[in-house]
């Protein structure tokens, strides 16, 4: 089960992972990139997060709605 402070946490891994994939040129090996991708995922927030943080914070979040879901 995730924790709140695990769910923030990988959302600002998940950026500085973005950023560094957006600037590097020399990124880690692939295996590596694809272990802390695993790890970001674990505590990522789900669809049903985004819609209930949307609801409390609209200013912040919005709705992503059915037509994201897989």
């Amino acid at each position: 089960m995730t924790i709140p402070i695990e769910r923030s946490v990988a959302v600002l891994r998940a950026r500085d992972l973005l950023i560094e994939l957006a600037t590097k040129s020399n990124v880690d090996s692939r295996k590596a990139l694809r272990e802390r991708a695993r790890s970001l995922l674990r505590h990522y927030p789900e669809p049903l997060h985004l819609r209930i943080s949307s609801a409390w914070l609209p200013e912040i979040w919005a709705d992503p709605g059915s037509k994201w879901q897989d």
